[in-house]
């Protein structure tokens, strides 16, 4: 019993440390106020900046900036589907009804 909780907290340390060491920028205080621009500019939408005092994390800088939003290219499924000619028709009156709350 005591192996599995020791294999198990040793798994949480694993990612404890590759969460904090190896995914997050970590910068000292000193060089965060000497380069902060460059380094804003290069926080990008999901990472995070640690700002650390003496190695030991005191803040963490994450960005505002939503991710792009790609535009559609118009034409991209053509030749993939075909649309039935029934789908230009009218929509029957029962469904037409039932779509106004009658």
């Amino acid at each position: 019993m005591t192996i599995a909780i020791r294999e198990r907290t040793a798994a949480i340390d694993l990612v404890h440390f590759m969460v904090h060491n190896i995914v997050v920028n970590r910068v000292n205080i000193h060089d965060a106020k000497t380069n902060l621009s460059r380094y804003l500019a290069e926080l990008t939408p999901g990472k995070t900046l640690v700002l650390c005092n003496r190695n030991q994390p005191v803040a963490e800088l994450r960005s505002l900036r939503k991710p792009g939003v790609r535009t559609p290219r118009i034409g991209a499924a053509r030749g993939e589907f075909v649309v039935p000619d029934a789908f230009f028709e009218p929509l029957p009156d029962e469904i037409l009804r039932a779509l106004s709350g009658e």
